[in-house]
């Protein structure tokens, strides 16, 4: 059989990426583009400079990802691309590019959900085996998504707010730190005490969806509040607190959902599974279910990058998924959630 080559881009929000992924599970090739120094004087990513940026990077990387791999156009076996969720004018530039490839070498055009990408950046480490589940957790996501089998995404809980590194983000700003505030604070957490008293929404309700707007409020309130008293915050230890929180509630409902899903493959994904923290709490849960094999994302595809869109593009392309030359962005795209009412028995 002969060897699937996908190229892939990814630019959903602030990182150009484009990548050239062999059967879905080696790396060929995959080049990265960041912005967040661009960003890093408003405090968030801007549309309008994220969009720029891609227009100047986008084909430079394409050629480089040819370059290093060693490879000409009539090499690829298709073009896959990140069409949504992500910011509209973003994705459009990725979506685009991946278009005018395809119509220009006669090459099918693979549509991929961003998610799907985080979960299936999962296979560089080890096949994953079915039935599955996912903690997908990153700026604007914080969920579970439960696969019955392959190319099978269903969200089985969600945040009823703010996605968790959206909060990391916004308390991070909050104790005066710089975008993107999420590996400033884990390396904080690691250096001080748990002194605050901070809510953990949702926690023991025993269902599976979060809440991170109450906590991300209550730090906020309680360093401004502490500013007008003219009172002194520990800002390592606030820190701590803020994370520990966070830490609490993520691993809490994984074990709610790992008890009531029992899976064999169970994947932490999106840009929060670099978190030094929760990767701790992973291994520690992982004791309790000794026949789940548990999958985390490599600190180095963590963030967004187009290498998984190439494994995820590479389950899609195998199963016939295929787009046209109208493809457009969604940037409000999810996948299906559980009807209410329903539920899963997991084959074992």
């Amino acid at each position: 059989m002969a060897d699937r080559i996908i190229m892939a881009f990814e630019s959903s929000a602030d990182e150009t990426s484009v990548a050239i992924v062999k059967n879905g599970v080696e790396i060929l090739s995959l080049e990265i583009a960041t912005q967040i120094k661009s960003h890093q004087r408003f405090g968030g990513i801007v549309p309008e400079v994220a969009s720029r940026h891609h227009i100047e990077q986008i084909t430079i990387l394409v050629d480089a990802a040819l370059e290093d791999a060693g490879l000409t156009y009539s090499d690829l076996t298709a073009i896959a691309v990140t069409y949504g969720p992500g910011l509209v004018g973003a994705l459009l530039i990725g979506v685009t590019a991946a278009k005018t490839i395809a119509w220009a070498h006669g090459l099918p055009l693979v549509p991929v959900v961003h998610m799907a990408g985080h979960i299936s950046a999962a296979q560089f480490v080890q096949p994953i085996v079915y039935p599955a589940l996912a903690l997908m957790v990153s700026g604007g996501h914080t969920e579970f998504v439960y696969m019955a089998d392959e190319y099978q995404y269903v969200v089985v809980g969600d945040t009823r707010d703010d996605a968790a590194g959206e909060s990391y983000d916004k308390v991070g700003r909050t104790l005066g730190l710089q975008y993107p505030a999420g590996k400033t604070i884990d390396e904080m957490a690691h250096q001080g005490d748990d002194a605050y008293d901070l809510p953990r929404a949702l926690m023991h309700d025993g269902k599976l969806d979060f809440s991170f707007s109450g906590l991300k409020s209550a730090v906020i309130n309680l360093k401004h509040n502490a500013e007008q008293r003219d009172e002194e915050i520990n800002i390592t230890n606030l820190a701590t607190s803020f994370q520990n929180a966070v830490l609490d509630m993520l691993l809490t409902k994984t074990r709610t959902a790992l008890q009531e899903y029992p899976v064999q493959t169970f994947i932490v994904a999106g840009g929060v599974a670099a978190n030094q923290g929760l990767r701790a709490g992973i291994d520690e849960l992982q004791k309790e279910f000794t026949t789940t094999s548990f999958i985390k994302v490599p600190l180095d595809l963590a963030g967004d990058n187009a290498a998984m869109i190439g494994a995820a593009g590479d389950i899609a392309y195998r199963h016939g998924a295929r787009a046209g030359l109208d493809l457009n962005a969604k940037p409000g795209l999810e996948f299906d959630y559980l009807e209410p009412g329903m539920k899963f028995v997991t084959p074992m």
